[in-house]
Formats: structure tokens, C-alpha cells, sequence
């Protein structure tokens, strides 16, 4: 396929004009929206092909996502679109200065598979929210989900506007030499890095959805049995394979033994068997044997039994952990919760602040001091009090990473942020103005531009 060929009938299309028109855009919005719905079950079928998810996690953590953010844009769309007034300093009168959020222009979106249709038709229907033209690179990992959005987008979208293309790394690697005006990427810190690297020659800004080893304190003042129902459904959806998901628990060691044990109750009363709607298979074998290798026999407290057959990791949970075990190395994106133990709310923080800035980070407490040392001492690109997982379902949030854990944010009006250029014009009236900035310069003019200026 002409990658290029394809880019460059994208560029024509947008210096068309036709994606700056504010109806034009929300035309497709709308056509999308019906696709989705009068595909949804063309949709739930793909995505169990590939690991056995559930129509109702389909539903809540992919397409009702998707759906959501549609219908932001189609009620936001003409206010963030239209130029914002802002002040005019006093060495610019008489004038007015206005800020356009201007579409960057041919984007490329190259999506995940944990959540094949979020993490692909979300930062899609921002980009052409905004404006932009896109070319989408879904997860070859998920290839059946692949090939469901790559019908509707065929169906909905002329390719000089949005295109989809299948395949795997070549086709990628291929997409990231040409030079596009952003580039969006959800994946592991790895490849993020290959992307970012790829990008700095052309120049071509980019946002980076990366992940990380997001941490889960449990203070001895939480509420027990809220902090692990919910700790137990944020990690365990999806089996773990959620970027946002606790990678790993910090419990303070006097209440270590008795929050375990709640910890292990609500697994039970979930019920993730391998035969249960509730609980997914993990994507592929090989990830599948690289988590099984993460599971220290020694250290179970609960899980620890899997079936290759079926790609199933029952949910596992590892105590007396510590930081030299294989488990804490490297993100673990599964269905495996070590747990470790801290003697005071200050050393919890400062184990966080030695390792990589994680995507997320959470806190189940009662203690509003310990709730302000959590947000003021460590960095984090996003996460919860009381908690996990629900801050990235609020649109008024920027989600994103920092440093390590990722470049950049989306969701709502930040997402339409990402894909703009925030454009400033001072528009001067043609009289009125003094002579002070022009030759011949004087000691009179220059007191007058200091006092102005």
C-alpha cells in the first residue's frame, strides 16, 4: 500500500478547507455514532474472538467511551471552535487579540489493543473533532477488532479524510517515516520511545499515552472493604490488562494481614474463573507465558493457577514482595498484584518518588494530611482518592502521563487542545498611535516606552 500516496491526498483534502467547516465535521461525527450503534454487535463478537471480553466490559470500557466522546464533541464542538477574546496590553492599543484553536491538519493515531476500540476510535474522533484529517494505525495484536473498525471506517469516512490501515510493525514503521502534523500513540514506554524518536525528524509534535508501575496505598485509616472491592475490580478488569490499572499495592504493615484477607473475599465474590463472563483471556501466548514467569511460587497468597489452552491467569496475589523481585521490574499489565508493606506514610511516598513516574497513582485513606503529602509529593499523571481507575472516565480531566509514563493529555476539551494549534492574532486599528517605538529614538521616548512596557 502507498502510504504516501494516501498522505498526500489527506493533505489535499484539508487544504480543501473542507475540515475547518464546524457542520461538515459534526456530519461525521454523527454517521460514525450510527455505525457504531448499528454495528454493535459486529463489534462485541470481534473483540471476543480476540481475548473472550465480555459485551458488558466491551460496552462500559470501550464503546461506551467512544459513543461519549462523540457526544461531547457534537455538543461542544461550535464553543471550542470559536476564537476566544482576550485581554490587549496596554503597548498594543488600540487592538483586540483573539486565540483560534487551528487544526494541526493530517494526522496519524496509532491505537492499543487492551482496548482496541477505545484507545483507537477515541484519539480518531478527537482528531477530527478538532479539524484534522486522520490516518488510523489500529493494533495488528488484536487483529479481528482491526478488521471490524476497518469496515466501519471504510463505510463512514472518504479515505482522503480518515483512512485505516491493518498490519503490524513494518506498516507502522513504514506510517512513521512520512511527516504528518501530530502524531498520537498509546502503547508501552518501548515503543513510545521508537515513535518520539521517529517524529523528532520531521519535527512533528506528539502525544505519548505510555504506561507504568501505578501504585495503590492503603493507609491503616482506609476503609478496608471499599479499598480492595474496588483496588480487585480496577486491577482484575480486562485481567489486569488496563494501562491504569494498581500495578502494585502499598499497605502499611499493621493492617497488612486483615486487608489481605479482604483482598482475597472480593476475589472470591467476583468469581474471575476461567469460564466466568466477568474475566477476559490474556491476548496472546506470549504474553501469557511472560506472566507466568512473573509469579513467584513462593510468594502466593492467593491465584497463582493458569491454563495455557485458554490463556487464562487466574487473578494472583503476591505478598512478602520487595522490590528485587522480578515482579517489580517492569510494568506487569495482568492479572498479578504484588503486594508490599510500609511502617509510615512517608516512606510509602518516598519508595514511589525513587521509581519511574507512573500513569497513575492511588490513595485510600481517611487522613486528609496523608491526602495532601500524597498529591504534593509525588508526581503522577493522574489517579484517585478513595479510588482507581474512574478519573480517566471524567471528561473535565486531562488524562495523561509524565515522564516516563507518557507526553501529553486528551479527554474532552483537552483532547480538542491536543489536536489544535492555539493560533493568536492582534488585530491594531490603522490611527491612534503614537510615535514612541519608531526612529528617530530619544531619552523622552525611551521613559515613555519603560513606564509602557
Amino acid at each position: 500500500m502507498d502510504f504516501q500516496n494516501i498522505l498526500e491526498k489527506q493533505r489535499e483534502f484539508f487544504n480543501s478547507q473542507k475540515t475547518k467547516n464546524v457542520k461538515f465535521r459534526k456530519m461525521y461525527l454523527k454517521k460514525l455514532r450510527d455505525a457504531l450503534v448499528n454495528n454493535e454487535q459486529e463489534l462485541y463478537r470481534a473483540i471476543f474472538e480476540d481475548f473472550g471480553k465480555s459485551k458488558f466490559d466491551t460496552y462500559t470500557t470501550e464503546i461506551s467511551f467512544v459513543l461519549k466522546d462523540i457526544d461531547y464533541y457534537l455538543k461542544n464542538i461550535n464553543s471550542l471552535s470559536k476564537p476566544k477574546k482576550v485581554s490587549t496590553n496596554l503597548a498594543n492599543q488600540f487592538g483586540s487579540s483573539k486565540i483560534y484553536s487551528d487544526p494541526l491538519g493530517c494526522t496519524l493515531v496509532i491505537g492499543a489493543w487492551n482496548y482496541p476500540y477505545q484507545l483507537s476510535l477515541s484519539p480518531m474522533v478527537t482528531a477530527i473533532a478538532a479539524g484534522n484529517t486522520c490516518i488510523l494505525k489500529p493494533s495488528e495484536v488484536s487483529e479481528n477488532t482491526a478488521k471490524a473498525m476497518s469496515k466501519i471506517i471504510t463505510d463512514v469516512f472518504p479515505p482522503e479524510y480518515v483512512s485505516l490501515i491493518e498490519g503490524g510493525v513494518e506498516e507502522t514503521t513504514e506510517l512513521l517515516k512520512l511527516k504528518f502534523d501530530k502524531i498520537f500513540f498509546t502503547g508501552s514506554t518501548k515503543v513510545g520511545k521508537i515513535v518520539y524518536e521517529a517524529a523528532a525528524k520531521n519535527l512533528t509534535p506528539v502525544t505519548l499515552e505510555l504506561g507504568g508501575k501505578s501504585p495503590a496505598i492503603v493507609s491503616s485509616t482506609a476503609d478496608f472493604d471499599v479499598a480492595a472491592k474496588r483496588i480487585v475490580w480496577g486491577k482484575f478488569i480486562n485481567a489486569g490488562q488496563t494501562c491504569v490499572a494498581p500495578d502494585y499495592i502499598l499497605v502499611d504493615e499493621k493492617v497488612k494481614d486483615s486487608f489481605l484477607d479482604t483482598l482475597k473475599s472480593y476475589i472470591q465474590k467476583f468469581e474471575y474463573t476461567a469460564e466466568s463472563p466477568q474475566y477476559t483471556q490474556i491476548i496472546n501466548i506470549r504474553n501469557f507465558e511472560r506472566l507466568v514467569k512473573m509469579i513467584d511460587q513462593d510468594k502466593i497468597f492467593v491465584g497463582g493457577n493458569s491454563d495455557a489452552a485458554k490463556r487464562f491467569i487466574e487473578p494472583t496475589i503476591l505478598h512478602n514482595v520487595t522490590w528485587d523481585d522480578a515482579v517489580m521490574k517492569e510494568e506487569i499489565f495482568g492479572p498479578i498484584l504484588p503486594v508490599l508493606t510500609f511502617n509510615n506514610f512517608n516512606e510509602a511516598l518516598r519508595m514511589i518518588a525513587e521509581q519511574e513516574k507512573p500513569l497513575s497513582a492511588y490513595l485510600f485513606t481517611k487522613d486528609s494530611d496523608e491526602i495532601e503529602n500524597f498529591v504534593n509529593k509525588i508526581s503522577f499523571g493522574g489517579g484517585c482518592i478513595n479510588d482507581v481507575v474512574m478519573h480517566l472516565s471524567n471528561d473535565n480531566l486531562p488524562f495523561g502521563g509524565v515522564g516516563n509514563s507518557g507526553i501529553g493529555s486528551y479527554h474532552g476539551k483537552y483532547g480538542f487542545q491536543t489536536f489544535s494549534h492555539q493560533k493568536s492574532v492582534l488585530d491594531r486599528a490603522t490611527w491612534g498611535e503614537p510615535d514612541l517605538k519608531y526612529p528617530p529614538y530619544t531619552e523622552d521616548k525611551l521613559n515613555w516606552i519603560k513606564k509602557l512596557l
